[in-house]
């Protein structure tokens, strides 16, 4: 079972949708299905319209996501984060002074007592970057337990920036989570997301911060892949050892007069694997002179990467 409880709260709660809860809106129709229309998360969103959420609200849900053994429990909010003396904390609707809503060190508690074996807190809110770090100095308020990936906004210094009345952050999120962010097979992990916002954003802006405690990362969301597994699993045939080179000629390209329909299947499959940087072509800018001029191709180190995944039978 996949979890996701999904969290807008805006500062100044209006008729007009703000930012935070338009933000949230569209994480949850996102995680909510892979692109092929299949079932990903359970989600539950939870915002200000229609509802208030208030510090017990917000506190039992928490505590709602994290029981039971689900394969993922995974917590977003877009809101306000706020910064004290006594640690980090996410504001709720209800905030006032001495008592602004969750604080972070209680959510990083609950989370690390999770039975889940992936347990995925996202926060874009400012001074996200708080979450994790003890403000007494307290080793163990500080300890990410097993499973556990933060990803959040900023650092524990910085404010989250909003362009056109969308939040930075989720924009690069929700792109990435469309695909930008997946790998070769489609998967969208925490780390491909955590890369393509990093990239995605200068040296001057504001910086995300990635922690995590996992032997292996787990799929947030699935795509299309570029190159069909099928293709891929074939990388082993085509190249039986990984520094082999495929020798081309003419009867490779269906242009050709001399072109054989069986060379010119496993030459489209060259064609694709080179799209995505696994093939190169050798001694030719492109794989078409490649062939015609009765020349090769070769893996690239990537190429190897995903040769070896196949002849150990790891590619999933």
């Amino acid at each position: 079972m996949r979890k996701a409880l999904i969290v807008g709260i805006d500062e100044y709660p209006t008729a007009k949708l703000n930012s935070c809860v338009k933000d949230a809106i569209s994480m949850a129709s996102v995680l909510e299905k892979n692109a092929d229309g299949s079932p990903n998360f359970h989600v539950k969103l939870l915002t200000e319209k229609p509802n208030v959420i208030d510090r017990k609200t917000l506190r039992q849900n928490i505590e709602s996501l994290f029981e039971g053994n689900p394969d993922i429990a995974l917590f977003y909010f877009s809101g306000h984060g706020f910064v004290k003396s006594t640690g980090g904390y996410i504001v709720t609707s209800d905030f006032e002074k001495y008592d602004e809503g969750i604080s972070m060190t209680d959510l990083l508690t609950i989370a690390n007592k999770s039975k889940s074996i992936y347990k995925i807190i996202i926060l874009d809110c400012c001074y996200s970057g708080k979450f994790g770090d003890s403000p007494i100095g307290d080793l163990s308020a500080s300890y990410l337990g097993d499973g556990l990936t933060v990803l959040t906004a900023c650092s524990d210094k910085e404010t989250a920036l909003e362009i056109n009345g969308s939040s930075v952050f989720t924009s690069l999120l929700l792109d990435g989570l469309h695909g930008g962010a997946a790998d070769l097979r489609g998967n969208i992990t925490p780390g491909h997301l955590y890369a393509y916002v990093d990239e995605a954003l200068g040296a001057w802006d504001q910086r995300p911060i990635f922690k995590t405690n996992v032997s292996q990362f787990t799929s947030l969301r699935q795509i299309t892949p570029r190159v069909s597994k099928e293709i891929l699993r074939r990388i082993t045939s085509y190249f039986i050892n990984p520094q082999d080179e495929f020798k081309l000629d003419p009867t490779f390209e269906d242009t050709d007069p001399t072109s054989i329909a069986e060379n010119v299947i496993v030459f489209k499959d060259l064609q694709k694997l080179q799209s995505v940087g696994l093939v190169v072509p050798v001694g030719e800018e492109f794989m078409y002179y490649a062939a015609m001029n009765s020349k090769a191709c070769k893996l690239t180190a990537i190429g190897y990467q995903y040769w070896r995944l196949v002849n150990e039978n790891k590619l999933t």
